[in-house]
């Protein structure tokens, strides 16, 4: 996360520091008639009694710091100016990803005949994208602390492939995936405590037939706890820098992909979007992010019916209605009462009317 800190830095909080948090105007002139330096910067601020102090070189890798980097008394490490450009960051950066990747599966990859499902609420989709702008600001004030502790050196985080070696860093994603589903797996069947479930999983558990953009459509403590795995990770295991960001950024895609109702494998090993599909339905089953192999060992696993992967029986009445049914009896046994609006019961009940 320090590469992305640094570039943001150098294109974007430089400029917003030192607009808002000046050093002397002294300092200003001085600087900008000689090259500025880090023993320049130390000697201007005991001379001149400062009360700030420049940040150390760093060792950029896509680009170099701007002038206005020196300009600001509250320097680039700075602890509470590290934690307020994280939070933006991963706000930003969250929502950016939310919105164009949920988008491009909704256009190009959902099946829009799912929202014809008996099990379809009522302004459903409005309802998801309302649940993810409310929930992202707080899990990013939650997260960014430990983006802050990676910043701050205190993962395993590493940037030279020697330090570890090639094999290792090929080993690294296997073990990523390993490490992380098992972690998700167990915090995911905590939530499904009655205790958990009715204060903090519920919410994620409102869509029956989710769209693309029910992937972040839950409360921000279950987001949160789902995503502590991938956090904890490079705090125990050795981590490449690049590999951490394709991994974040292909782990909120795969959110996603598992949430739009197609489903494009069949695989006993894969935990995608069919597998998915069977723990909205009937809450129970198939806990994992990735894998199914912890489903199998703790014994929740499900396969996807044969019917989910003909195109002919999956939008069929005969499938609708089975899984109708199941679903209703697993919501009395999980929740009790139903009190979901459905948006096919609502226009039944208009013609009744009538």
């Amino acid at each position: 996360m320090d590469i992305v800190l640094e570039t943001t830095d150098a294109f974007l909080f430089d400029h917003v520091y030192a607009k808002l948090f000046p050093v002397p105007q002294a300092v200003t002139s001085l600087l900008a008639a000689t090259e500025p330096s880090h023993e320049l910067l130390l000697s201007l601020s005991k001379n001149l009694s400062l009360s700030y102090i420049p940040s150390e070189p760093y060792e950029y890798i896509f680009v170099s710091a701007p002038a206005t980097a020196y300009l600001s008394t509250i320097p680039r490490t700075n602890i509470i100016r590290q934690y307020i450009s994280l939070i933006f960051i991963t706000y930003v950066f969250g929502l950016g990803v939310y919105f164009i990747f949920a988008t491009l599966s909704f256009v190009f990859v959902y099946d829009k005949r799912n929202m014809e499902h008996p099990k379809y609420l009522k302004n459903q989709m409005r309802m998801e994208i309302r649940q993810a702008l409310n929930t992202m600001p707080y899990m990013a004030v939650i997260t960014a602390p430990w983006f802050l502790a990676e910043v701050r050196g205190y993962s395993f985080m590493y940037w030279d492939v020697n330090d570890y070696g090639l094999t290792y860093l090929f080993l690294q994603f296997p073990l990523f995936i390993f490490c992380t589903d098992f972690g998700i797996y167990f915090l995911h069947r905590l939530l499904h405590h009655p205790f958990m479930y009715k204060r903090f999983h519920k919410p994620h558990h409102k869509w029956i037939v989710p769209t693309p953009f029910a992937s972040l459509a839950f409360h921000p403590i279950d987001g949160y706890t789902l995503s502590l795995p991938y956090h904890i990770f490079p705090f125990i295991f050795p981590l490449h820098k690049l590999s951490y960001l394709l991994l974040f950024v292909n782990i909120n895609i795969w959110a996603i992909l598992i949430h739009d109702g197609e489903y494009m494998t069949k695989s006993p090993v894969v935990n995608g979007a069919a597998c998915h599909t069977i723990h909205h339905l009937y809450f129970n089953y198939n806990y994992g992010q990735f894998t199914t192999l912890w489903d199998r060992i703790g014994g929740s696993y499900r396969a996807p019916e044969e019917a989910l992967f003909d195109q002919k029986t999956k939008m069929s009445d005969a499938t609708w209605k089975q899984q109708a049914a199941e679903m209703e009896k697993m919501v009395k046994e999980v929740e009790d009462d139903d009190d979901r609006q459905y948006l096919n019961e609502s226009s039944a009940e208009t013609k009744k009317e009538k």
